[in-house]
């Protein structure tokens, strides 16, 4: 079958907390994916909310929704694309920001490359570039490492490890916590990080709430740092 005959895969980013569509996504998105009708999604009530946010008339019952999620088995995501290799496009939906970045949705896309089906990014907010952006930090090179071990020896030794890259390639380094592990995580960066090395809190970004401090963790050690328990937040260092 030629590629032609193919659907193409959308990557639709989903608001982080914005309550205006207009802040965080291009009309000409919103365009693009108002005749879509299959989805792939984290959670399907989310998204079935958000397409009704993006338009109060989307015709929810005309939809069909494949979840994708930590419990989804490898063997279902052929069927999941069956759509597009009927001709039909898609789209993937994150829970919240950019499909396929720190997401699930990336195994579907390995797998509509795999099958030489078309792949259209579509422009929206991604928290991790957001932060990186707004941190002042260095945005030529840099690695996002996900989640940190939640040992507190573990965690010392990744983040000593990181700190020393950090240093060698000049490499700014990007992790996110579970929200109720916050603290923790920051107590450890405070306890553990050369007193020269700076580091951004992007608290709740792209929201109304959303708050991005860079300082040396010399100079957080000697200020009252924001609240970040049970919060949102990135974390992100570079050490000189």
């Amino acid at each position: 079958m030629k590629q032609n005959a193919f659907g193409k895969l959308y990557l639709l980013p989903n608001s982080i907390g914005h309550h205006d569509k207009s802040m965080f996504l291009p009309a000409g998105v919103e365009k693009t994916i108002l005749p879509i009708r299959y989805f792939i999604v984290e959670n399907i009530r989310t998204v079935r909310r958000y397409l009704r946010f993006l338009d109060s008339s989307f015709p929810i019952d005309d939809c069909h929704f494949f979840e994708l999620n930590k419990h989804t088995a490898p063997t279902e995501l052929h069927q999941m694309i069956q759509p597009l290799t009927n001709g039909n496009d898609m789209a993937v939906v994150s829970e919240s920001g950019s499909p396929a970045v720190a997401d699930p949705g990336a195994l579907v896309v390995r797998l509509a490359h795999e099958k030489n089906i078309s792949v259209v990014p579509l422009v929206g907010p991604s928290s991790i570039l957001l932060a990186l952006m707004a941190s002042g930090l260095n945005g030529q090179q840099f690695a996002f490492v996900g989640y940190i071990p939640i040992d507190k020896q573990e965690r010392q030794k990744t983040l000593r490890s990181l700190e020393q890259r950090s240093r060698r390639y000049h490499e700014t380094e990007l992790f996110i916590e579970a929200p109720y592990r916050n603290k923790a995580l920051m107590d450890s960066l405070l306890s553990t990080l050369s007193p020269a090395t700076l580091l951004t809190l992007a608290i709740e970004v792209n929201t109304v709430e959303e708050t991005i401090i860079t300082k040396r963790v010399a100079d957080w050690k000697k200020s009252v740092a924001p609240n970040i328990q049970k919060r949102n937040t990135l974390f992100l260092f570079l050490a000189e």
